[in-house]
């Protein structure tokens, strides 16, 4: 789905189950904190 930065490492966020990204809910380059929501997904 994406890749996050946290202090200089780059982690990859993998959705668990099959998805459509309906909305990002941030902007790029926008710094979030744990538990912000990213995006809303639609289940295939």
């Amino acid at each position: 789905m994406c890749i996050v930065e946290a202090m200089k490492l780059f982690n990859e966020i993998e959705a668990e189950f099959g998805c459509v990204i309906e909305e990002a809910l941030v902007a790029n380059q926008q710094p979030v904190e744990f538990g912000t929501k990213l995006f809303r997904v639609r289940r295939l």
